[in-house]
């Protein structure tokens, strides 16, 4: 995959979309770290091209939040230990305590 940077994109944006319709997908760079991925699209597979993106990335966001509980063993909780979990969360954001006391 092709690696540009942001200084390339705005002085030889003509280059870069050249590199883009021959490689389909570039990385977009600033200061040596990725910051985003460039795609390839047209009008008709716009929208695919958008929810296969936004799929993908709920997909990653739902590993972490899976492997975050396998490590911290919330993976093992029952479903009132939960409810009791999102009850508590919800008091507390709230500003009260489990006694009803602010």
């Amino acid at each position: 995959m092709k690696i540009i940077t942001v200084r390339d994109l705005r002085n030889r944006p003509g280059a870069v979309q050249e590199d883009l319709a021959a490689e389909g997908e570039v990385i977009l760079t600033s200061n040596g770290r990725p910051v985003a991925i460039i795609l390839s699209v047209d009008g008709s597979t716009l929208d695919e091209t958008l929810q296969a993106v936004r799929l993908a990335r709920a997909r990653v966001a739902l590993r972490k939040v899976r492997r975050d509980a396998r490590t911290r063993g919330l993976d093992r909780l029952t479903p009132e230990q939960i409810d009791a979990m999102i009850r508590d969360a919800r008091q507390h954001k709230r500003g009260r305590t489990k006694d009803g006391s602010v």
